[in-house]
């Protein structure tokens, strides 16, 4: 995922939580791919989340790692958002396994933005599974869904030093937008990881 771990995701005003409950997101995904399942979170996804947000190299590119608190409190905004606006970060499921690997998904920054008010599509994949093409597979299916619910621009952003999510970017293909790079108000001035760079796609570029 691109931004920092206080960020939670929204939308339009429509719930897609199917009858069997928000700890059932198995059985209505949101989005699906050869290979994944982008679905609404489950009680059973707090504890691999959990080990995902410790993990000093999934989250070198974030002012700091959550713990187990952070990670559930950060679940239960997400649930929260889904309720509510019908859509948000998803939890990734593999379907050979049924593994939880991470999270993609759309996000309406909760904070004010130098580029806001936007959606962004976001990801955050455990160490496991690096390297398997899962991060862009689920995010350009994120991005399809975003633009059939009539959304005009999806941006993506991240520390200027994340190379790997950039790249992820460029696969999906958004497009670098350095006239509107800024500094992240939640990190402190004179951190590393304050300076994000923003990439874009507009509905138009994505027909």
């Amino acid at each position: 995922m691109t931004t920092p771990p206080d960020a939670a995701g929204g939308g339009p005003t429509q719930r897609e939580e199917g009858p069997a409950g928000p700890d059932d997101g198995r059985a209505h995904p949101w989005a699906e791919t050869e290979r994944l399942i982008l679905r609404q979170w489950r009680d059973a996804d707090r504890a691999p989340f959990a080990a995902l947000n410790a993990d000093p190299e999934v989250m070198r590119y974030f002012p700091s790692p959550l713990d187990r608190a952070g990670s559930d409190a950060f679940i239960d905004t997400l649930r929260g958002k889904w309720e509510r606006d019908g859509f948000s970060f998803a939890a990734v499921e593999r379907k050979a396994d049924g593994a939880f690997i991470g999270m993609v998904g759309l996000n309406r920054p909760a904070i004010a933005l130098p580029c806001g008010p936007c959606v962004e599509v976001g990801w955050r994949i455990a160490r496991p599974y690096w390297r398997q093409g899962y991060a862009s597979e689920a995010a350009r299916v994120a991005l399809s869904r975003g633009f059939a619910m009539g959304l005009k621009e999806i941006v993506a952003f991240t520390p200027t030093q994340n190379l790997p999510s950039q790249a992820v970017m460029r696969a999906i293909g958004m497009r670098p937008d350095p006239a509107r790079d800024f500094d992240h108000p939640s990190v402190p001035e004179g951190h590393p990881l304050r300076r994000l760079v923003l990439y874009s796609m507009t509905a138009e570029e994505a027909a």
